[in-house]
């Protein structure tokens, strides 16, 4: 019941959803820990699919198993499709009302508010150095500046993260 309620209440997509399932799982059930929910986020980005549905998936089954795992995934997306398809057959009635397209306005203003949400609540869990700090640089320039693709840099940073390890494990520079 709670990721249906995450699904029905969530608009702008799986980074937005992030914030909700975070204070969710995390905040109010105190089901999985802040460290757990990053690492699932990230296994959920390195996967196929949909970021929200993936992050859905794997903490239900972190929480209940497969049960859990197809609940949550369920829950997720049954709201969506309920909207989508009730929206799809009044589309061509509404897409010119002006009223419909303020209201979107204001949501895709909330909308980044809560990926904002997202990063600065995850990020704080995240050991801040300069190799932290090198990447974060990096991936930044690397979308904004020169455009390259989020799957680029993603990958970038995990074999970036890995050598980094390797180096600094072998030794014994970087301790936790």
């Amino acid at each position: 019941m709670k990721f249906f309620k995450i699904g029905l209440f969530t608009f702008g997509g799986g980074y937005a959803m992030i914030s909700l399932i975070r204070e969710e799982v995390v905040g109010n059930m105190k089901w999985i820990s802040d460290e757990e929910m990053l690492d699932l986020i990230v296994i959920a980005e390195s996967t196929p699919g949909v970021l929200a549905v993936n992050t859905a998936t794997f903490v239900g089954y972190k929480t209940s198993g497969i049960a859990g795992a197809a609940a949550a995934t369920v829950g997720v997306t049954l709201p969506s499709l309920i909207i989508v398809g009730a929206i799809s057959l009044f589309f061509e009635q509404f897409k010119n009302l002006k009223y419909v397209s303020y209201a979107f306005s204001g949501i895709r203003a909330g909308v980044v508010l809560l990926i904002a949400d997202a990063v600065l609540k995850l990020d704080k869990k995240n050991t801040k150095n300069l190799f932290y700090f090198l990447i974060l640089i990096c991936a930044v320039i690397s979308s904004l500046v020169l455009k390259i693709s989020a799957v680029y840099i993603i990958l970038a940073a995990a074999a970036s993260g890995i050598i980094y390890s390797v180096i600094f494990n072998k030794t014994g520079r970087d301790k936790k």
